[in-house]
């Protein structure tokens, strides 16, 4: 077998070397992230009043959308001229320490298709040529679907749970006076949790290359895989069936085109084993047409 291609300049290199690429990669995606971080520390109004308050105000979009929405249908009911709840905060630097840590969240995911653009600028110089050419767009894809699923996470599920657990009350005289902190945890968690889960078609699809999941084991797991969704969709919504239904929906249908990415990986595998066999065939045929070499 032959070795595998190595970083740099395809010499063998050192558990020491390997650490010193792997450093500098580092180094430029933490620097990355503080830029990110940087500009959106200085961009508070926007960082905090448009952005991270945005669910917590009745106008925000998604509200407005449920309402036009529901209008269609002749109900009022998902319209609301205020969200039943007040964000205080109680620490004397709680603001100040939530403005560098939501700066640098925000970093962090700004920062994301760079970050991953690293990591496989560490991982590609080790792989086999066809394993690179099998993972070619990887940077790309993997981006995008975090890019939609944070979307999705910001304007559906956090959306959704603030509203849900901010309006709930088990007694008219208590009111709900949020902390800061527990705000951000909330909408941070419904959003990078949507990011994540939005991968699903990358996993399959390099686990379908490695012959770990086939298109037929998918199918017929469909059934416990929809269990699975509808369990991840309660965990990362609040117990509302509509909000539910709404984060269920986009996973399932990400698990039916992982399923149609693992029937397109195997029909790729299958043409190159053909062609592969074809080749040998044919350079076996030419041998025989040869003949045997004269001594």
């Amino acid at each position: 077998m032959n070795p595998r291609p190595t970083l740099g300049d395809q010499h063998e290199m050192s558990f020491l070397d390997h650490l010193e690429a792997l450093r500098w990669h580092v180094i430029r995606a933490a620097i990355s992230v503080v830029v990110f971080a940087t500009i959106a520390f200085f961009c508070k109004r926007f960082l905090f009043h448009t952005l991270i308050l945005g669910p917590s105000r009745a106008d925000f979009w998604t509200y407005q959308m449920f309402c036009r929405v529901g209008k269609l249908f002749g109900s009022t009911e998902p319209c609301a001229d205020h969200v039943n709840f007040i964000i205080q905060n109680r620490e004397m630097s709680g603001q100040l320490s939530m403005h560098i840590s939501t700066s640098v969240i925000v970093g962090c995911i700004l920062a994301f298709p760079y970050l991953f653009w690293e990591l496989w600028r560490f991982i590609k110089p080790g792989l086999y040529p066809h394993e690179r050419s099998n993972s070619r767009g990887a940077v790309f894809f993997v981006s995008v679907l975090f890019v939609l699923g944070v979307l999705f996470g910001y304007y559906f599920a956090a959306p959704m749970s603030i509203n849900f657990l901010a309006g709930y009350v088990v007694d008219a005289s208590i009111e709900n006076q949020i902390d800061l902190q527990s705000y951000l945890s909330t909408l941070t968690t419904m959003t990078l949790s949507c990011g994540l889960v939005f991968e699903l078609p990358m996993i399959v699809f390099f686990l379908a290359k490695a012959g770990v999941v086939t298109p037929e084991i998918m199918q017929v797991y469909r059934k416990h895989a929809i269990v699975v969704i509808l369990i991840i969709a309660a965990i990362i919504t609040p117990p509302d069936l509509t909000a539910q239904i709404i984060v269920s929906i986009p996973i399932l249908l990400l698990y039916e085109l992982s399923i149609h990415i693992a029937r397109v990986v195997r029909r790729g595998d299958a043409a190159r084993l053909n062609e592969k066999l074809a080749r040998e065939r044919a350079a076996e045929a030419a041998q025989t047409a040869i003949g045997p070499p004269v001594n």
